[in-house]
């Protein structure tokens, strides 16, 4: 008999790649299911409510964050952004691997609200690969890279509170490690 899935919580410094491995990992198994998270910015063109994220206005974000639904929310960028809790644990009740792709300060609450979670850290190779990932965009100002350099020293220095550390060296490399710590074969 399989091993009941359990909630895996996927974080990292910005630059990692998170999106770009759990992308690559749906792709060839649809069935790891992403939570789609609650957010108070406005849908941009092409997403759809649901899919991409749950849009709320702040009202209602308020009233979920006050009712305890959501598994954890921060504020990002002037926008409110959460975890619906309901849908997670109908998934996991269902027996359905759960995917949530956070950040630390998210990671930290769903740790709070529940320590059976798996925790797993997303690692770059080295300090001077997330450096030549968050700077060689060349779209952003030097102000805004810096303010993401020094982000991801704090990310980076969290990564021991994690259960378990991949490293990206390759795409397909880490999205067969996650797999594995999802019991999905």
């Amino acid at each position: 008999m399989s091993e009941r899935p359990r909630l895996t919580v996927l974080s990292g410094p910005s630059g990692v790649g998170k999106s770009t491995v759990v992308s690559f990992m749906r792709q060839k198994h649809p069935e790891v299911w992403l939570s789609v998270s609650a957010t108070t910015r406005k849908p941009r063109p092409g997403e759809k409510h649901g899919v991409q994220y749950y849009f709320v206005d702040e009202d209602e974000f308020a009233k979920m964050v006050a009712n305890g639904e959501l598994l954890e929310w921060a504020v990002f960028a002037g926008n409110h952004y959460g975890t619906p809790r309901q849908a997670v644990l109908d998934k996991l009740e269902r027996g359905e691997p759960v995917l949530l792709e956070i950040d630390l300060q998210g990671a930290r609450q769903v740790r709070e609200s529940m320590p059976e979670a798996q925790s797993v850290f997303l690692a770059p190779p080295s300090w001077d690969e997330l450096v030549r990932r968050l700077t060689g965009r060349g779209t952003e100002p030097q102000q805004v890279i810096d303010e993401r350099l020094r982000t991801a020293k704090v990310e980076l220095a969290a990564e021991s509170e994690f259960d378990t550390t991949l490293v990206n060296h390759s795409v397909e490399g880490v999205a067969a490690e996650l797999l594995a710590l999802l019991n999905v074969v």
